[in-house]
């Protein structure tokens, strides 16, 4: 029998951190031997969790990166924007590799990350360090790496469904306009009134117009793929509905391209890459179908009349928005097969 690698994670008792704790329960190669919450510490995790009764009962642990490191061999930070850059250099000065599921080192720029984020930004040095883990499309960089930031839930259904029409110049990156809807577990597990159920339940509410954190990450991506600056207009929305993401994204088409055309692309683009589903033409996808699973959605429909195309991605956000692509990343980053532990089915209906 294999010996596990073993996992610490540090907000264990937010949606991200528990959901990793699911995840990681049905790895054939890793287990978690350490749930971490400086607010929680000494309290078992069931006390906020009682559906993990029989599966997940350790006390939580207070952070302490020495004692991290004595349980640990990898650690992830489920945790707040602003935290993870105060406990990251001491965890990699322990020698524990890391993936971030937090915004903290996705931005390569402190002064960017300040201006969107509102909080210091890391070291840079830390930030230059840590390897953007779109699993997908930096996965060979992934490989080895000690250090990961994992991309936000909004940015992998959005780069997912852009990256290769980008890349091989069949749109106009400058006409990029994204739409994208969110399940309120997005907003995490704190009490707010803009996630209260009388507030949300039957409305569709627009939020952060031209002020997501999100943005510059798409953007940063997206740069660099077309090798020149990339602005684009991306909105959000909060939907009633507990998980999932659709990024609906239109954007002028370059060339006469069909939609079997960028069916064709997308396919060949993501061969082998067994979480990247495109759909056949005239079938769209829908958030129910990628539930609970680590699979992104691709669909597309090409309107010969305006020489535009409309992509549709769409993930279930606390897996591989979150969750789920740590865990591809974390074995991509041991040398397993990328769908080690991943392989479910999506919940339907």
């Amino acid at each position: 029998m294999s010996i596990k690698v073993k996992i610490a994670i540090i907000g264990s008792t937010g949606y991200g951190g528990v959901e990793l704790i699911r995840l990681l329960a049905s790895h054939p190669l890793a287990e978690v031997t350490s749930v971490i919450s400086s607010s929680s510490a000494g309290t078992s995790i069931t006390e906020g969790y009682p559906h993990l009764i029989g599966i997940s009962e350790e006390l939580l642990d207070d952070v302490d990166p020495a004692a991290i490191k004595a349980k640990a061999d990898v650690v992830f930070l489920a945790t707040p924007a602003g935290v993870a850059a105060k406990l990251v250099p001491a965890l990699l000065e322990v020698g524990l590799k890391i993936i971030d599921l937090s915004g903290d080192f996705r931005l390569k720029s402190p002064a960017l990350y300040e201006q969107w984020y509102k909080k210091p930004a890391a070291d840079e040095a830390y930030l230059k360090q840590a390897v953007f883990g779109l699993a997908e499309i930096y996965g060979d960089q992934v490989k080895d790496a000690p250090f990961i930031s994992n991309p936000g839930c909004y940015p992998t259904a959005t780069l997912l469904g852009l990256l290769p029409a980008v890349k091989e110049g069949w749109i106009d990156p400058s006409t990029i306009i994204i739409d994208a809807k969110s399940g309120v577990s997005g907003a995490g597990r704190g009490a707010s009134l803009g996630t209260h159920y009388s507030e949300l339940n039957e409305n569709l509410r627009a939020y952060k117009l031209n002020q997501h954190q999100h943005i510059p990450e798409i953007e940063m991506v997206l740069s660099h793929t077309a090798n020149k600056p990339v602005v684009t207009t991306f909105t959000t929305h909060l939907v009633p509905m507990t998980r999932g993401i659709m990024s609906t994204m239109y954007a002028v088409v370059q060339g006469e391209r069909s939609t079997s055309d960028f069916i064709d692309l997308y396919r060949s683009y993501y061969e082998g890459r067994k979480f990247v589903r495109i759909r056949p033409e005239g079938q769209w996808p829908s958030t129910k179908e990628v539930w609970g699973s680590n699979y992104c959605d691709i669909g597309f429909a090409v309107d010969e009349r305006t020489n535009r195309v409309t992509i549709v991605s769409v993930i279930d956000n606390l897996v591989k928005g979150a969750a789920g692509q740590a865990i591809q990343n974390l074995n991509l980053m041991m040398g397993w097969d990328e769908t080690l532990g991943l392989q479910f089915v999506p919940v339907y209906p």
